[in-house]
């Protein structure tokens, strides 16, 4: 198959998955809708093909929306670039600026990566076959902080950027009031530090959600989440962690 016919096949499927739901669109504004209020600023990080934007916008929120991959950025532009309240950022997140290398999925965006952990803990488990990412690009990388200092302090930041969480929270230094991070049973380690790393800067209830199910369990200390994620099966294969102050 030629590259560009996969590379929208890919995005097609992305779209069909994540917009094609009215239900999971209703349970998601039920789940966000406890930290985000109509006029508040949300950061999506890892935007992808931008259900979460939707419905941080049915919320009433204004939306900066990062998202590295230039297919992924130009259906964002398709679906919301005539919306004032949504800010698209063609950058990944980081712990420094720069430039870096991200390995590209195909078949499923969603899952393109800057980690090559993430890519080897991947091979070979379960739940993970026929995953494949054959190409590569350079993307900038731009940090949370520096987020922050171009569009303000966000209510609440959602991270889902596939094995690199942890090294886009280590750019952050502003505590906002909450958060989300994606999780996976083949990186427990990512999410561990990520935890930690919610803790040093004051987070102190944590909260999951597993897979696409938008439902939060019971809300737990630091040392109650990481034991809860170090136990979990690995059949659960990820899920979201949610952090707030208090």
């Amino acid at each position: 198959m030629l590259p560009n016919l996969r590379a929208a096949r890919g995005v097609l499927r992305s779209l069909r998955i994540y917009h094609g739901d009215p239900a999971r669109h209703r349970a998601m504004a039920a789940l966000y809708g406890q930290f985000i209020r109509s006029g508040d600023l949300v950061f999506d990080i890892g935007a992808h093909v931008g259900d979460r934007i939707r419905t941080f916008r049915r919320l009433g929120a204004r939306v900066v929306a990062v998202e590295p991959q230039p297919v992924l950025h130009r259906t964002l532009r398709t679906l919301f670039g005539r919306d004032e309240a949504i800010t698209l950022v063609p950058s990944a997140v980081g712990r420094t600026a720069g430039t870096a290398t991200m390995m590209i999925n195909v078949d499923n965006p969603t899952i393109s990566t800057l980690s090559t952990d993430f890519i080897a803990a991947s091979r070979g488990a379960a739940g993970w076959e026929g995953q494949a990412w054959p190409q590569s690009l350079k993307v900038p990388v731009t940090t949370l902080d520096t987020l922050i200092g171009e569009h303000g302090v966000p209510s609440f930041i959602k991270l889902d950027i596939e094995g690199f969480e942890a090294e886009a929270l280590a750019g952050l230094s502003h505590r906002v009031a909450a958060l989300s991070f994606e999780f996976t049973t083949i990186q427990r380690a990512v999410g561990l530090a990520a935890v930690e790393r919610c803790t040093a800067l004051g987070y102190a209830r944590f909260a999951a959600a597993l897979g696409e199910s938008q439902e939060l369990d019971a809300w737990r200390s630091a040392a109650e989440i990481a034991d809860w994620l170090t136990i979990l099966p690995h059949a659960a294969n990820s899920g979201d962690i949610y952090a707030r102050s208090e």
